[in-house]
């Protein structure tokens, strides 16, 4: 990977972004993902130039994924343009990335590339730092000789002779592999921290639930609404790279824990997915999916698109989803009545909601009320008064209907609680 951070800090980069549109592919599409690219390299602190849509055809130089002839005219128009570095909206191969160098005489880097230095950017937690750090090393591994080409410039080698550049290519790689051995042992410890923090929760009488969606759509912030809770809430890509899970008191004497998850995006990186899967796990493992949808979004159908299919990669596309569509403080009724009515009609059971105005946040409440509500059973018991803790635990894990002192001490009682608690209770239900 190309380290710019010594350029990022004494100036700011111009980058020159670059779409390529297939044969089966409209330009609108691939404008709107220009759009969104410029808004990831802006979090790098970057400055985006106007961007350049190139149109692919299916017998095109592998050297450059496009024409030569055309891919000399793109260089020198970003050369034209005072570009520092040329962004594609696609991914690179390690080799077309050298040879757009070559041509460039500059740094040429792909979408994913940018998304691994923003999600570097916004690490903090010592898990996210792990994951992504295995990421990039993983990205940068084949692509190290791109760092090394000024040294078999200096000095040549042959079939019995390597360069310096080589040599030092091969000690890099092995430092790299057993850097990301280590990263992956300390990975994998972390995990079954995790694991061991979800198996205790799972032992608690408490719902869970997960909040996905695209990002930047208002998840951290509708987690901070429901709870009350000091929860970072940024306007920016993936702020939020670990989970953060907070209890949310419902009515009923119910209470359901939900874990805001990291942002989904088009074209993650295979590497983030992966380095992230043990996060977005806790989607897998909930009990309901909160999905939320920027509702003044232009792109909202792409992004619960993306959405879903990330779930359905994680396994959680089966999952109770209950759409949530957020920010409804930034729409016109009158307006964009045609936009709401088709989203309405597309799906009936969906809440429109506001994390900001805290429209819609009380229909929240219930629903989960309700949900929480139906994973209880009604039971009757006879409590003798040595039993103390099962007293304590109906009251405060359960809803008390009925509740009555018998002559012998005995305390009967009425009263719902999760049907897995059903054998603590054992003997003493009628």
């Amino acid at each position: 990977m190309i380290d710019l951070e010594e350029e990022k800090r004494s100036s700011v980069l111009r980058a020159f972004l670059v779409g390529l549109q297939h044969q089966d592919e409209d330009e609108a599409t691939i404008a709107s993902q220009l759009d969104e690219l410029a808004d990831l390299v802006r979090n790098l602190n970057m400055i985006p130039l106007e961007p350049e849509i190139v149109k692919v055809r299916s017998n095109s130089n592998v050297r450059y994924r496009i024409g030569t002839g055309k891919a000399e005219e793109l260089a020198q128009l970003a050369q034209e343009c005072e570009a520092d570095v040329m962004v594609f909206d696609t991914e690179l191969t390690p080799s077309q990335q050298r040879n757009w160098e070559r041509l460039f005489k500059g740094a040429v880097i792909g979408r994913e590339e940018v998304i691994l230095d923003i999600f570097a950017d916004r690490a903090i937690t010592r898990e996210a730092v792990l994951q992504v750090e295995l990421a990039r090393l993983e990205y940068s591994l084949p692509r190290l000789a791109r760092q090394w080409t000024h040294l078999s410039r200096q000095r040549g080698g042959g079939v019995s002779n390597r360069g310096q550049g080589e040599a030092q290519i091969e000690t890099d790689r092995r430092l790299l592999r057993r850097r990301i051995q280590q990263l992956e042992e300390e990975l994998a410890l972390v995990r079954r921290q995790r694991e061991t923090g979800r198996k205790a929760r799972r032992r608690r009488p408490v719902l869970q639930g997960a909040i996905v969606g695209y990002t930047n759509v208002g998840k951290s912030s509708l987690l901070r609404a429901l709870t009350g809770s000091d929860i970072m809430v940024k306007d920016q890509l993936f702020a939020t790279l670990d989970p953060t899970a907070r209890k949310v008191d419902l009515d009923g004497n119910l209470e359901m824990v939900l874990t805001d998850t990291v942002g989904f995006v088009r074209k993650l990186p295979h590497q983030l997915v992966e380095a992230f899967k043990s996060t977005l796990e806790e989607a897998a493992l909930a009990d309901i999916l909160l999905l939320v949808l920027d509702i003044s979004s232009d792109d909202i159908d792409m992004e619960l698109e993306t959405t879903l299919s990330v779930l359905k990669e994680l396994g959680a596309d089966e999952k109770k989803i209950l759409m949530i569509f957020n920010k409804c403080d930034l729409v016109d009724p009158d307006a964009d009545a045609l936009k709401l009515a088709r989203l309405r009609g597309m799906f009936p059971d969906a809440l429109f909601i506001s994390s900001a105005s805290g429209e819609g946040l009380d229909e929240l409440r219930s629903y989960l009320a309700i949900f929480a509500g139906k994973s209880r059973e009604l039971f009757h018991a006879e409590i003798p008064p040595s039993r103390h803790d099962l007293i304590a635990l109906a009251h405060s894990s359960g809803q008390i209907y009925e509740e009555e002192y018998l002559p012998d001490g005995s305390l009967r009682l009425v009263f719902a609680i999760e049907k897995k608690f059903q054998h603590r209770f054992g003997e003493f239900l009628k």
